[in-house]
């Protein structure tokens, strides 16, 4: 039986670890200066070589030329401690998942009183160091604090946080880190030579992956490719089988479709994805990998090859195509999509459906605008509305019909611009005093609010939508009646009015008109096709800037002074834009909707001071002056 080549090629000297020179720099200098402490504490993921270097450190302590940086690999302790030794007495190493107790304490305690049998040192390393109970902790912190000369410990562990604060002050803290994989292919392909085993090209780029960084699961990854393969040669296409990865060409495939829109290629490739075997959660992890790697020849073209050293020069090739293609900015919204779906794939009980409709997600041209999946474009500033003309929307929206046969990324771009271009900067007047510029999409009919277009109705849903998915899909559900000022008046059937109008919809909506639209808009609900006849009046006044004096009166004893005391007639002013909706229209229809729940509508008082205590809750402070 072959030993297992993490164990048979485990580093004798610091020299031969990979990938922690920050730590064996540090350990070489205070061995050979004479500068080392009685405990050391080594933090880090899991196979970063935490327990081969405390032995590493041991055997340069105990060597019978040292303490040296560089054990002889004589001397009995350098046998006893190298790779495959029978172990030294005088070095304990312990498994503190299993030994930390306070009675485990006290026996290394005891332990400690006693010189080494042979050696320099008794060094006790400790595993798993973040097991020991804070009790057993406690039992040792005197002997770590005040060891005797011939003691030293070393503590190891993946999770320093959970080791107290009292023993870590009492030690050298070294973190140890993954291995990188421009470090750590070479050093598997030095392995590989040694073990005259070929490789394929791109096989020791999955090993490394499927060993996320560490030394000791690529060796074992590695050890299983080798054990399973034929005549010495490991072939990329039974490496992709074994390790359950997605091969290059069918990601290209899936990306050339979703480029092209060409949904039967791509709902064909995730068929045979199907048939494969393969993990969906895998498929769509590396599916997000690949846009990583494409987003990065998009943004770096030039140093495309050096920041992804591990892949072949004609697949980079033929990436940066790709990212040309699809532009940065279509390229990161469509990761954005991946990542959300391989999140909500987690425990899900149908992966291949959720991955077929992340497909379809991908596939649909209006996606990148439509869906609060992916990140809205930038909107620093509130952005406020003006009507613009029928005849003008309809011109606009002409190319838009026309470049239905351009390609799905390029459909993506020209709607992201139409809806920027629908958003004016500033339109706080009811109509614009300068021509501009038009939206691609058409605007809503006159009966339906011809001061919104459709592409800013639908940023104030998505807005909605990302404080509440409740929220937005009661806005969704509403239907726009009609604008009037900066009031937005909206349909919804049954109880879900009142609930948009007055509950925590209701918020939602108005903080998303407000952040879209700006401040001063506001948005009324009912169940009603039509708009209140409150608001005729109020549509009147706005449109007329100034209206005609009626006719005086004939002059009498009652009269003469009229004039004097009662202005004639004025249109209403403007409301100011404030945070606080308009209220609620006088209306039979408002009130008996209103009516249906708040029954202090029907029965309270009107106005004056009691209103403002039943409404917003308040009470009446006793004022002493008023008393007196």
């Amino acid at each position: 039986m072959g030993t297992a080549l993490y164990r048979r090629y485990r580093p004798d000297t610091f020299a031969q670890v990979v990938g922690q020179g920050h730590v064996t720099d540090a350990l070489q200098a205070a061995l050979d200066s004479g500068r080392t402490s009685h405990a050391y504490l080594f933090s880090g993921p899991r196979g970063c070589g935490k327990t081969t270097s405390a032995r590493i450190m041991a055997r340069c302590l105990n060597c019978a030329k040292g303490p040296t940086s560089t054990p002889c690999g004589e001397c009995d302790s350098c046998k006893e401690l190298a790779a495959g030794g029978s172990g030294s007495l005088d070095v304990v190493e312990i498994d503190a998942a299993s030994h930390n107790g306070v009675d485990d304490a006290r026996d290394l305690r005891e332990r400690a009183i006693f010189a080494p049998t042979r050696d320099r040192y008794k060094v006790f390393i400790l595993d798993e160091a973040h097991m020991v109970s804070t009790q057993g902790f406690n039992a040792l912190l005197k002997l770590v604090e005040e060891p005797p000369e011939h003691v030293k410990f070393i503590f190891a562990t993946t999770e320093p946080e959970k080791v107290i604060g009292t023993i870590r002050s009492r030690t050298h803290h070294y973190p140890f880190r993954l291995v990188a994989p421009d470090v750590l292919v070479p050093y598997l392909q030095q392995m590989c030579d040694q073990e005259g085993i070929s490789v394929d090209e791109g096989v020791l780029d999955l090993v490394v992956r499927a060993g996320a960084g560490s030394v000791r699961d690529s060796l074992s990854v590695l050890d299983q490719l080798i054990a399973g393969s034929n005549d010495n040669h490991l072939a990329y296409a039974g490496s992709v089988a074994l390790l359950g990865y997605t091969d290059v060409s069918l990601l290209d495939t899936v990306i050339d479709g979703l480029g092209a829109g060409d949904g039967a290629g791509v709902f064909a490739a995730v068929e045979s994805v199907a048939n494969s075997g393969l993990d969906p959660r895998r498929f769509v992890e590396d599916l997000l990998q690949r846009l990583r790697d494409l987003l990065i020849c998009a943004l770096a073209p030039n140093e495309a090859s050096s920041i992804l050293p591990h892949i072949p020069a004609g697949e980079l090739q033929k990436m940066a195509e790709q990212a040309q293609a699809w532009g940065s900015r279509l390229l990161s919204r469509r990761a954005d999509l991946v990542e959300q779906a391989l999140r909500e794939m987690t425990g899900t009980t149908a992966p291949r459906l959720q991955m077929e409709l992340l497909m379809g997600r991908l596939l649909a041209a209006e996606v990148a605008e439509a869906t609060g999946v992916s990140t809205p474009a930038p909107a620093a500033a509130p952005v406020s509305v003006a009507p613009v003309p029928k005849a003008a929307t309809a011109r606009a929206a002409t190319p838009e019909r026309t470049s239905a046969s351009t390609s799905a990324p390029e459909r993506v771009q020209k709607q992201a611009a139409a809806a920027r271009a629908s958003m004016p900067a500033s339109a706080h007047e009811s109509a614009p005093t300068q021509p501009q510029r038009q939206p691609a999409a058409p605007a809503v009919s006159a009966t339906a609010g011809a001061s919104v277009s459709p592409a800013q109705w639908e940023a104030v849903i998505n807005a909605a939508d990302q404080r509440s998915r409740v929220s937005g899909a009661l806005v969704r559900q509403s239907k726009i009646v009609g604008t009037v000022g900066q009031t937005i008046y909206l349909q919804l059937q049954g109880p879900l009015a009142k609930k948009l109008q007055d509950g925590k919809a209701g918020g939602d909506l108005q903080m998303a008109i407000t952040e879209v639209l700006g401040a001063g808009w506001n948005a009324a609900v009912s169940d009603s096709a039509t708009l209140p006849t409150s608001a005729a009046p109020k549509a009147a006044a706005k449109s007329e800037p100034e209206s005609k004096p009626t006719p005086a009166p004939a002059p009498g004893p009652e009269t003469a002074a009229a004039p004097q005391s009662t202005p004639d007639p004025a249109p209403e002013p403007a409301p100011e834009p404030t945070p606080e909706p308009e209220p609620a229209p006088s209306d039979d229809q408002w009130d008996d909707e209103i009516s249906l729940d708040d029954e202090t509508v029907e029965t309270g008082p009107t106005s004056g001071l009691p209103v403002v205590l039943d409404v917003l809750g308040g009470s009446l402070l006793d004022d002493p002056a008023a008393q007196n």
